[in-house]
């Protein structure tokens, strides 16, 4: 009897522990079948993948790129292209134009000093950049007074300068454009929403958002090309400061130079 009884409690307790499976399988599959706790699951496994493969942003852009209208979003990207084709050219020009000042002007100087004012023409000649330039023109007429010197100096520093900001009147239009085509877009927007409520002949929060969502779309595009510009162009502006204090300090240099080498007679 003892063992019938023990027998019995089993598989009563096998039952229930199978009537409880079989309830959390159901309460499982009803949960997994519901629409928006699957769409939820869908969204958050689409987000992973996208972290994954690291490409979530580039694609959430280009969504957004083609939901700003393409054809008026393609004029902002163009805006973007030119900028930076101008800052990259800039940036490359200034960076040959850098050289190490302090030396070249104490060879410069050696020369001087030693008298050979050709020598010191040749390692000016033989060096690139506005600073080297200078030096040159101010050696070649140093055989004239001190004030016609420093005048020629003067003078072609000026164009030297020029030539360094040159492009950049290009850049500063970009970044002005930029902004103002997003907000232009953002008009747009506005209008094609008109337009459509007019159409329907009812305020419909759908029509309504569709053209605030191309409005604010390119005005986001719009404000963040003008700030990547202008990144760039504070860049170009710094290095063109660093090459025009350069060129002063060459400048006052070699006219020192030249005023002791006309002192000693040589």
């Amino acid at each position: 009897m003892l063992a019938f009884s023990l027998s019995t409690t089993n598989v009563v307790k096998a039952q229930d522990s199978v009537d409880i499976d079989e309830e959390l399988n159901e309460e499982l599959e009803s949960v997994l079948n519901d629409d928006s706790i699957a769409a939820e699951l869908a969204e958050m496994k689409q987000m992973m993948t996208g972290n994954q493969e690291g490409e979530g942003v580039y694609k959430a852009l280009k969504r957004k790129f083609i939901e700003g209208n393409v054809g008026f979003m393609s004029i902002v990207a163009l805006v973007l292209i030119l900028g930076l084709a101008f800052c990259i050219e800039r940036i490359i020009y200034l960076t040959l134009a850098e050289v190490d000042s302090k030396k070249l002007m104490n060879d410069i100087d050696e020369k001087i000093a030693q008298g050979d004012i050709e020598g010191a023409k040749d390692i000016a000649r033989d060096t690139r950049g506005p600073v080297a330039s200078i030096c040159y023109q101010g050696l070649v007429r140093i055989n004239e007074t001190v004030e016609n010197i420093e005048r020629s100096v003067t003078s072609y520093g000026q164009v030297q300068l020029a030539n360094l900001e040159k492009g950049c009147s290009w850049i500063t239009l970009f970044i002005a454009i930029a902004p103002s085509l997003g907000f232009l877009g953002t008009v747009i927007g506005m209008v094609m929403s008109f337009d459509r409520i007019q159409e329907a002949g009812d305020i419909h929060p759908t029509i309504v958002a569709s053209g605030m969502k191309v409005a604010l779309i390119t005005t986001i595009f719009g404000i963040i090309v003008a700030l990547i510009l202008q990144v760039f162009y504070n860049y170009i502006l710094n290095k063109i400061e660093y090459i025009t204090t350069q060129m002063e300090d060459a400048a006052i240099t070699l006219l020192d130079s030249i005023v002791k080498y006309k002192n000693t007679g040589k």
